[in-house]
C-alpha cells in the first residue's frame, strides 16, 4: 500500500516534503542531515510500535523516490516543529455527538482542521484496505499516514494539536503514527490503548468515537494522559488541556480563541441536544460559524499576521460512523459545500489503495 501511495502521489509528496524541510530548516535550523538522524531515529520507534505502519511508510519512500528517513520525519512533523516550541497556529475544533442526541440516532464525529492555506494543495484522502479487507479512510498531508478519519470497524478519530512544558525529545512514537495506529484498530478498546499505551514525545489529543454507542477524549502528554467523557451526549475539543494534567500549557495563551471555542460551539448546538435533533447539518453550521471573525470556528486568514504564519480551517470534515460515510469541505467551510464519500464504495473487490 506505500509503495502504490507513493507512487501515485510522487508528485505531491515531494512538494509537502520539500515544503517541510525549509520549515525544518527556516523555522527550526535543523541541517539535512540533521532531519535524515532524526527520521531515523522516529523510524526505530515507528516499528517497535507497529511494524504494518512502519513499512508501509518505507514504501511510500520507495514509491515516491525519496529516503526512507525523509518520510519518517515528514509523519514526525508535530514532534520536529512544537517540540522546539515554535509558536505554530496549528489548530481545530472536533466534536463527537452519541446516538442519544442525533436525529438519525448515528454517532457523528467531525472537526475543522486549521492549517496554512498552502497546505490545501498538498492534503489529500488517503483511503487503502489490507489483505483482510479491513478499510481505512483519512485526512491526510501528502506523504503521512493519517489525521482524522474512520476505518471499516465504524471506529473515527479527530485529532486537535496540545502542546505543553513536557514536550521534546526524540523518544517516543510520533503523533501521526499514533492517529493512524487507533485508525488501524477494531475495536475502542484496542483504539484507546492505541493512542497511551506507547511512549510519546509530544502532546496531541485523540478523540475517538464508534459506530455504535461511545466517544472519548484522550489529552496525552508525555508520560502521561487524562481523558474527557461525553456531557449531555456531546463532546467538544479544541486546542488546550481540559482534564487535569499537571503540565504547563503551552497553546492555551495564543491559539485562536481556543478557551472559547468549546463553549461556542456547545451553545450553537444546545438547542438541537435539548430536543435530539444534532445532525450532519447543525454541525456544518457550527463549523461555519464567525463569531470572532477571522479567527472563530470557521477560521480566515488574517491578515495582520506575518505570511508564514497565516491560518485557516484547511478542511473540514464530518463523519457517520454508523452509516461509514465520510462528508468533507475544503478550505473554510462557509465557503464550499460538503461533499460525500461512502467507505463501502470506494474499492473494487481486488484494489490495496
Amino acid at each position: 500500500m506505500g509503495v502504490t501511495y507513493g507512487k501515485q502521489m510522487r508528485e505531491m509528496i515531494s512538494k509537502n516534503l520539500e515544503d517541510y524541510l525549509r520549515r525544518f530548516r527556516d523555522v527550526v535550523g535543523l541541517t539535512n542531515a540533521e532531519v535524515l538522524s532524526i527520521g531515523e531515529a522516529f523510524r526505530s520507534l515507528t516499528y517497535g510500535y507497529n511494524a504494518g505502519i512502519g513499512e508501509m511508510l518505507d514504501g511510500i519512500g520507495e514509491g515516491a523516490g525519496h529516503p526512507a528517513a525523509h518520510i519518517f520525519a515528514l509523519n514526525a512533523r508535530t514532534e520536529i516543529l512544537y517540540g522546539a516550541r515554535t509558536r505554530g497556529e496549528e489548530g481545530c475544533t472536533s466534536i463527537a455527538a452519541l446516538p442519544e442526541v442525533t436525529e438519525t440516532r448515528h454517532m457523528l464525529l467531525g472537526q475543522n482542521w486549521d492549517w496554512h492555506p498552502e497546505q490545501c494543495d498538498v492534503t489529500l484522502l488517503l483511503a487503502t484496505k489490507d489483505e483482510s479487507g479491513f478499510t481505512v479512510l483519512t485526512l491526510t498531508e501528502a506523504g503521512m499516514v493519517a489525521k482524522s478519519g474512520m476505518n471499516s470497524a465504524g471506529l473515527g478519530i479527530c485529532a486537535n494539536l496540545l502542546v505543553c512544558s513536557a514536550d521534546g525529545g526524540l523518544d517516543g512514537v510520533p503523533y501521526h503514527v499514533l492517529l493512524r495506529g487507533v485508525l488501524e484498530s477494531r475495536s475502542m478498546a484496542d483504539a484507546i490503548r492505541a493512542a497511551v499505551d506507547p511512549p510519546r514525545c509530544s502532546s496531541g489529543n485523540f478523540l475517538i468515537a464508534d459506530g455504535e454507542s461511545e466517544a472519548v477524549d484522550i489529552e496525552a502528554c508525555p508520560n502521561d494522559f487524562g481523558y474527557l467523557l461525553p456531557d449531555a451526549g456531546v463532546l467538544i475539543h479544541s486546542n488546550h488541556f481540559l482534564s487535569s494534567l499537571p503540565v504547563k500549557d503551552l497553546k492555551k495563551a495564543h491559539s485562536a480563541l481556543t478557551i472559547l471555542r468549546p463553549s461556542r460551539a456547545r451553545r450553537l448546538l444546545n438547542p438541537h441536544i435539548a430536543s435530539r435533533t444534532v445532525s450532519i447539518q447543525a454541525i456544518q453550521d457550527v463549523f461555519r460559524d464567525h463569531y470572532s471573525y477571522p479567527n472563530g470556528i470557521c477560521r480566515h486568514v488574517d491578515e495582520r499576521d506575518p505570511e508564514n504564519e497565516r491560518v485557516c480551517s484547511a478542511f473540514s470534515t464530518v463523519m457517520d460512523l454508523t452509516d461509514r460515510k465520510f462528508l468533507i469541505a475544503q478550505g473554510p467551510p462557509c465557503e464550499h459545500e460538503y461533499e460525500s464519500i461512502s467507505l463501502q464504495d470506494l474499492f473494487m473487490a481486488n484494489s490495496q489503495t
